[in-house]
């Protein structure tokens, strides 16, 4: 569990990219290439230290592997308010 707040920042942005990329129609090959390119750019650029770049990882695979967050939602009928 992350708890660094850079490293919890970096996460969220990452899998809210992730999701993004699903609700916009991307298989889940190019949501992978996108993961693996994210966590090679923190790598280049140094900005957290290796092993919570190691531990950001094992959380965006855990999240990746996880059906329930590349579920399509169900939207609610609007109701007519100007009847």
């Amino acid at each position: 569990m992350l708890q660094h707040p850079l490293a919890i920042r970096y996460y969220q942005n990452l899998t809210d990219g992730m999701v993004e990329l699903w609700n916009r129609g991307r298989r889940f090959d190019e949501i992978q290439c996108y993961m693996d390119g994210y966590l090679a750019c923190l790598r280049q650029v140094n900005v957290l230290e290796p092993y919570l770049i190691h531990r950001l990882e094992e959380d965006a695979w855990r999240f990746f592997r996880d059906p329930s967050n590349f579920e399509f939602t169900a939207l609610e009928p609007e109701t007519d308010y100007y009847r």
